[in-house]
C-alpha cells in the first residue's frame, strides 16, 4: 500500500470527485491544528498510509449505512476506489471487511479517529482529504440524509473542525455537486471549455455562476483585486513545496498539485462572466 495516498488523490483527478477535491481547501481548516514536521520518513510514511487505509473503510461503510440502507451508487464508488488504489486480492478482502465493520452495529467510530489522528493528527491535508472523501461519498445518492450529516460533524470536529469549519466546507461541496451535475446536463460543452471561451450563458447561466464563487468560498459582491486574492490563495494550498514542508508524502504532493486545474476553471468562468 505504499501508493495509497497518492493513488487516493488520484482517484479524485476523474469526473464528480474530480472537481470535488480540486476546490475543497484546506485554509477552512482550524486554525488551532498544530505546525507538523517538514518531512516525514520511510517509516512514517508506512504508518500514516496504514492508518488512513484502516480508518477510510470502516468509516466509509458507517456513514454509507446511516441512512438505513448501502446504495448501488455507494458500493461502486467504494469498489472503484479499491481499483485506484491498485489493492491486491488480500487487500481488498481487508477493505471489504473493514467496510463491512463500519457498518455493523457496534462499529466505534470514536476509537477509530483516536487511532487516526495518533498519526495524521497533526497534517492538516491527510485530514482534509480524509473527510472530503467521506462527505463526497455521503453524497454519492445525491442526498446527504441527517445522520449522515451527524456523523460526518461528529467526525469533523474529532479532526479538528470547527462548527463554523465544517459547515463551510459542507457547503461548498453541495455546491459543487450542483454545479458540476448542471454542467454535466449541458449538450456539447464541458464546464472547462465554458469557461475558456465560446459562447454566452444559458438560461442557468447565473445559477452556475453562483455556485462558482461558491466553489471558490467569495460572495459575488467581492472585488477583482479581493477576487484575485481568494483565488491565489486557494492555489498556494497546492504549492508543492508547502505541501512538502508540511509533511505530506512525494507522491501525493505530486498528484495534490493538479487540483489547481480545477480551481482555475472555477476562476476562468468568473472572469469571463465579470467581462461582459
Amino acid at each position: 500500500m505504499g501508493k495509497l495516498i497518492g493513488a487516493l488523490i488520484g482517484f479524485f483527478s476523474l469526473g464528480f470527485w474530480g472537481v470535488l477535491i480540486g476546490l475543497v481547501v484546506g485554509h477552512f481548516l482550524d486554525k488551532g491544528i498544530k505546525h507538523v514536521p517538514n518531512r516525514m520518513s520511510a517509516e512514517e510514511k508506512a504508518r500514516v498510509e496504514k492508518a488512513f487505509f484502516e480508518a477510510l473503510f470502516p468509516i466509509l461503510g458507517h456513514i454509507a449505512k446511516a441512512d438505513g440502507r448501502i446504495s448501488e451508487e455507494e458500493i461502486k464508488n467504494t469498489e472503484d476506489l479499491m481499483t485506484q488504489m491498485g489493492l491486491h486480492s488480500e487487500q481488498r478482502k481487508v477493505a471489504i471487511n473493514l467496510f463491512k465493520e463500519g457498518a455493523g452495529p457496534d462499529f466505534d467510530v470514536s476509537r477509530t479517529l483516536e487511532l487516526f489522528n495518533s498519526e495524521c493528527g497533526g497534517r492538516r491535508e491527510l485530514k482534509q482529504i480524509f473527510l472530503v472523501y467521506l462527505i463526497t461519498l455521503a453524497y454519492a445518492d445525491g442526498h446527504l440524509h441527517e445522520a449522515e450529516e451527524r456523523i460526518l460533524g461528529e467526525t469533523a470536529e474529532k479532526l479538528g473542525y470547527s462548527r463554523f469549519a465544517f459547515n463551510h466546507l459542507l457547503g461548498m461541496i453541495r455546491a459543487q455537486a450542483h454545479f458540476y451535475r448542471g454542467q454535466q446536463q449541458e449538450s456539447g460543452y464541458h464546464y472547462q471549455e465554458r469557461a475558456r471561451g465560446g459562447h454566452g450563458y444559458s438560461a442557468t447561466g447565473a445559477d452556475e455562476l453562483k455556485l462558482a464563487y461558491d466553489a471558490l468560498g467569495v460572495s459575488e459582491s467581492v472585488t477583482d483585486a479581493e477576487l484575485k486574492k481568494a483565488y491565489r490563495k486557494l492555489m498556494s494550498e497546492y504549492h508543492p513545496d508547502k505541501l512538502a514542508g508540511r509533511g505530506v508524502p512525494d507522491d501525493m504532493v505530486k498528484l495534490a498539485t493538479e487540483r489547481s486545474q480545477e480551481i482555475q476553471v472555477a476562476y476562468d468562468l468568473i472572469k469571463k462572466s465579470r467581462k461582459k
